[in-house]
C-alpha cells in the first residue's frame, strides 16, 4: 500500500504554531509521519504546494524513509497528487479533505482517508514501540439506521460500502 498526503492539509490539522506552513510545521509532520512509516511499513509520499514560490522544476527528497515531494513553480500539489494516484491506481491511498482531488482520485480506484481521520490514526498511541489497534467510536442506538417492516436482515449491520471501506481501513 502507497500512501499519498497532502501535506500542508495535513500540517494544518497537526500545526502546534499558529503557522501550519512553517518549516517547523512540516518537520515536525515529517516526524510523526516517520513514526507511523516504521510502525506500519507503508511506503509514504507527502506533497507540499512548491505553486507560488517553488522552484522552477518538481523537488523531490527523501527524510526519514518518507519521501517528499514539492511541486514545481506553477503547479499545484493537489495536480501532483492527481498524477501520482493515476500511476498507482487502486494500490494507494490518497490522505485529503480537499473535495476536487478526492472526486479525481476515486475515479483512479484510490482509497480516500480524509485528513482528520489519519490525524487520528496518526497520532494514535503506541505501546512498547507497537500500534495499539484503532478502536471503532461507540455506535450510539438512535445513530443506527432505521428500516422498515419490508426490510429483512440484520437492522444493525453496516451497509455493505461501509463494510468494506472499514476492511481497507484495517489496513492502515
Amino acid at each position: 500500500m502507497h500512501v499519498i498526503i497532502d501535506g500542508y492539509n495535513l500540517s494544518a490539522l497537526l500545526a502546534r504554531t499558529g503557522e501550519p506552513h512553517s518549516e517547523a510545521a512540516r518537520e515536525s509532520l515529517l516526524r510523526l509521519l516517520a513514526g507511523y512509516r516504521h510502525r506500519k511499513g507503508h511506503s509514504l509520499t507527502v506533497v507540499f504546494d512548491g505553486w507560488q514560490r517553488g522552484q522552477p522544476i518538481e523537488g523531490r527528497e527523501h527524510r526519514a524513509g518518507v519521501q517528499v515531494i514539492y511541486s514545481k513553480r506553477g503547479e499545484r500539489a493537489d495536480q501532483v497528487i492527481e498524477r501520482l494516484a493515476r500511476e498507482y491506481g487502486a494500490e494507494c491511498a490518497v490522505v485529503t479533505s480537499d473535495q476536487e482531488v478526492i472526486r479525481a482520485v476515486q475515479a483512479q480506484g484510490a482509497l480516500i482517508m480524509r485528513a482528520p481521520e489519519f490525524a487520528q490514526k496518526l497520532l494514535a498511541p503506541s505501546v512498547s514501540g507497537q500500534a495499539m489497534p484503532y478502536k471503532e467510536l461507540a455506535v450510539d442506538e438512535d445513530a443506527l439506521p432505521r428500516r422498515g417492516p419490508e426490510k429483512k436482515g440484520n437492522p444493525r449491520k453496516l451497509p455493505k460500502a461501509l463494510r468494506q471501506r472499514n476492511r481497507q481501513l484495517k489496513r492502515f
